[in-house]
């Protein structure tokens, strides 16, 4: 007799290779569905934002290529996730749901009631670890209770079991003798109505073989440099696997065995601090909204809507922090050590909150990820765990000195101030008239004042800072 089928729900893992979930649904025998289910208001306030669902509509594109290649389909449905799963065993005579685990607070929450509604309607539910190294929860302190602090947690983390070696992709999904009928993949009106995202489609190229892809050009071009080519956004010195991180194109898994024996601690670093992310995420789901730290509830941040415009359009009179911006805005991404400067000026040069700036990269980052944005902006603003200490505010000017010495970051995304010599393209407020002359750079014209003086700014919020710490 054969195996009713059974339902694998792809959600933050759309890929084939490493993916529990299905490899459990193929092995159990009998017809394999695989179902996306497009319902953002299942999220609370984090529903992919539009740079996110210009990345989801091509990566699910990708994927339904590649489970056609294996003579199957994937179902696309959009509305409540639980009626369309209800819905999709009655058509389709499944017993069995077969998913991947999520770690954000409402989805948590949402995917627990999903799990009982179903188990109580006699339908088999099974969930799996794939996205992180370590599930949330297995790694805490000699007390029992979460690290704060990156260093002890990366270190328990190093001290665990070996990693199981990742998941083979399946060579064939089993078909049902009829399938549901599924939506076309634009009824679900992902991708924006203007041309904004031409600067993204020419920079990524979203979907497991992009994934793939971006690991091998980051293995040859730039892992052996990597401890000093991190930090230069004028080359191509990171891996740029963060959004194939974040959708699951590629496993934490895959990237740590495949780079296992190349000796990188300080890129294996880097997956460890987005698995300390998830690891806060999980034990504190209130910092999204709020800071770690209580004391933080009472900083007075201020706003203002003509500077936070300014920041938003990279037109601060900063080159490096608004090169980060227009590079975030045409292309979706922003080279980490820039978004740390564009932060801390944010949060410590305008004293605005930072979950206004993390609300502006959720929707205009393609590699938006809650634990990762919340954990980014708090450490900035140093109210979350392991944070930036208060006294610490980046120097725009000297930033960009050190990290993009001839300008070339700059100059790609200030191209006003392209003719600006070395020594005055970090700083074109300074520059001398006849040099400023001799460039074609009228400032206030071609090129803001600085909004603020940032020697000045940072007075302030050292002040702000300090009378916090002292409550």
């Amino acid at each position: 007799m054969r195996q009713p089928a059974s339902i694998v729900w792809f959600r933050n893992d759309l890929r084939l290779a490493d993916n529990p979930a299905l490899t459990a649904a193929v092995k159990r025998g009998g017809p394999v569905l695989p179902v996306f289910i497009w319902a953002p208001d299942e999220e609370d306030d984090w529903a992919p934002g539009a740079a996110s669902r210009w990345w989801l509509h091509h990566s699910l594109a990708s994927l339904r290529l590649s489970i056609e290649k294996l003579d199957s389909v994937l179902l696309i449905r959009k509305g409540e996730t639980l009626g369309q799963l209800r819905q999709l065993a009655r058509q389709s005579g499944a017993n069995a749901v077969f998913w991947n685990d999520r770690y954000e607070p409402q989805v948590l929450l949402r995917d627990r009631h999903i799990k009982a509604s179903l188990r109580g309607a006699g339908i088999d539910v099974q969930s799996f670890s794939a996205g992180l190294l370590h599930e949330p929860g297995t790694v805490l302190n000699q007390a029992g209770k979460p690290y704060q602090v990156f260093t002890p947690f990366w270190k328990a983390c190093l001290g665990l079991a070996d990693r199981c070696m990742p998941l083979h992709p399946p060579r064939r999904l089993p078909s049902p003798a009829s399938w549901p009928r599924p939506l076309p993949l634009d009824a679900l009106a992902l991708l924006p109505a203007a041309d904004w995202a031409r600067g993204i489609e020419a920079a990524w190229k979203p979907g497991e073989a992009g994934a793939r892809a971006n690991l091998r050009r980051f293995i040859r071009k730039a892992l052996a440099a990597y401890s000093d080519g991190r930090n230069r956004p004028d080359e191509q010195g990171t891996s740029r696997l963060s959004p194939h991180l974040h959708f699951g194109e590629i496993s934490p898994r895959q990237v740590w065995q495949t780079l296992a024996t190349r000796r990188s601690s300080q890129f294996m670093a880097e997956i460890g601090w987005r698995e300390f992310a998830h690891h806060l995420l999980f034990h504190f789901p209130h910092t999204p909204r709020e800071p770690l730290r209580p004391n933080f509830r009472k900083f007075p941040w201020q706003f203002n809507a003509r500077l936070m415009t300014a920041w938003q359009q990279g037109r601060t009179g900063y080159p490096l922090v608004d090169a980060g911006m227009r590079e975030l805005w045409a292309t979706g991404w922003m080279h980490n050590r820039v978004r740390m400067v564009a932060a801390s000026f944010l949060v410590k040069d305008l004293l605005m909150d930072w979950r206004r700036g993390a609300a502006w990269f959720w929707d205009t980052l393609v590699d938006a990820d809650l634990a990762n944005n919340t954990l980014g902006w708090q450490w900035v603003a140093g109210c979350g765990a392991d944070a930036a200490p208060y006294y610490r505010v980046f120097n725009p000017v000297g930033q960009g000195e050190k990290f993009d010495p001839d300008g070339n970051y700059v100059r790609r995304w200030v191209p006003e101030l392209a003719q600006l010599p070395n020594n005055w393209i970090h700083r074109p407020f300074d520059a001398p008239a006849a040099t400023l002359n001799k460039a074609g750079v009228v400032l206030g014209r071609d090129y803001p004042e600085p909004v603020v003086t940032h020697a000045l700014a940072r007075q302030v919020a050292l002040m702000a800072y300090k009378d916090l710490s002292q409550d």
